[in-house]
């Protein structure tokens, strides 16, 4: 691994940790509910690029980059298991298993659908 290819992790991880925070917030201003719809929103969205980068064939420094780098850093599970389980305390059972499956579900179908658009490219 060069030393080009570390710094370009490190601003890769950046810009996707920064994206991640953009696209959480405006998501999460405009739903106004307590779901959290902004994590929701960028864990589908990396879902979908993963998916997509797969289907394309993405392999070596690009998946590095862009798979690790910039969708690790987009991405979050930490912050999807936290919401969920304040959600769980604040007597929003309901809401947090909902949180759970659909993440699940709709994640794998993000997936399945990018790696059948990548493939079909």
């Amino acid at each position: 691994m060069t030393v080009a290819l570390w710094i370009g992790v490190g601003l890769v991880s950046g810009a996707g940790a920064l994206l991640r925070f953009a696209v959480h917030t405006a998501v999460q201003r405009r739903a106004g509910t307590v779901f959290p719809l902004g994590t929701l929103a960028v864990n589908l969205a990396g879902s979908l690029v993963l998916g997509l980068l797969h289907g394309l064939g993405a392999a070596g420094d690009t998946t590095l980059l862009l798979g690790t780098a910039l969708l690790g850093s987009f991405t979050t599970f930490s912050t999807w298991m936290l919401e969920t389980e304040s959600l769980r305390e604040g007597d929003e059972g309901t809401t947090a298993a909902v949180n759970v499956v659909a993440s699940l579900a709709l994640g794998l179908a993000a997936v399945a659908l990018g790696w059948a658009a990548g493939a079909a490219l």
